[in-house]
């Protein structure tokens, strides 16, 4: 039978949009036993591209792999904090970026490039399509943590290379973000980067065309 999506379950899905947030500050608790891998696997209703299903997730549980992950953060994120305007520059350095140290799980993504499943459909003149595929994965699986009031933060200040070899994955493995999941230690309706004043949402301001 097809669910009834009423005007209740649509007023909680807006709410569940609208508090979606980038999380960087997490308690420490441990995930339930499991949380982990019962999200991956709900991520994977995600749509993709020809059914080809590139999403390829490397669950990061050693110290030592952590460690490598965090390091690499912190050059880039230094090279990234010398190239910022000079009026950026200050409230930049006071950004808090990444959950490494305190997030209980951790997890990057990698899109397969080039996947056998699905027979290539989709992908002949737009093959970066397997990678839009893994994020529609990961958005998934972000508004599911956060129905079950936890928090997502998206790394993306990495090098790709480096973290490939920390992971060990396979080359033809396109790196997505390293993502860091537990409870947040605040709640909030607007996004940290405006709450730092650093950018504010535009809504569709210069983003809808019509033809």
């Amino acid at each position: 039978m097809t669910p009834d999506f009423d005007e209740a379950f649509r007023a909680g899905l807006l709410d569940l949009f609208a508090w979606r947030r980038d999380v960087r500050h997490f308690r420490p608790d441990p995930l339930p036993d499991g949380t982990l891998a019962r999200l991956i696997a709900l991520s994977t209703l995600a749509p993709s591209v020809g059914l080809c299903e590139p999403w390829r997730f490397v669950v990061v549980d050693e110290p030592a792999r952590r460690s490598a992950i965090r390091a690499d953060f912190a050059r880039e994120n230094l090279a990234a904090a010398r190239e910022q305007r000079e009026d950026r520059a200050a409230l930049y350095a006071r950004l808090k970026l990444e959950g490494m140290e305190t997030a209980p799980a951790q997890f990057a993504l990698f899109a397969d490039a080039d996947p056998t499943q699905g027979g290539g459909l989709g992908r002949r003149t737009m093959p970066e399509m397997a990678a839009y595929s893994a994020v529609l994965a990961a958005h998934t699986l972000w508004l599911a943590a956060r129905a079950e009031g936890l928090g997502l933060g998206w790394v993306s200040i990495l090098d790709p290379v480096r973290v490939a070899q920390a992971l060990e994955v396979p080359a033809d493995w396109h790196f997505i973000g390293y993502f860091c999941l537990g409870y947040p230690k605040e709640e909030a309706e607007t996004p940290e980067l405006q709450r730092a004043g650093w950018e504010r949402r535009r809504g569709l301001e210069g983003k809808l065309f019509q033809r």
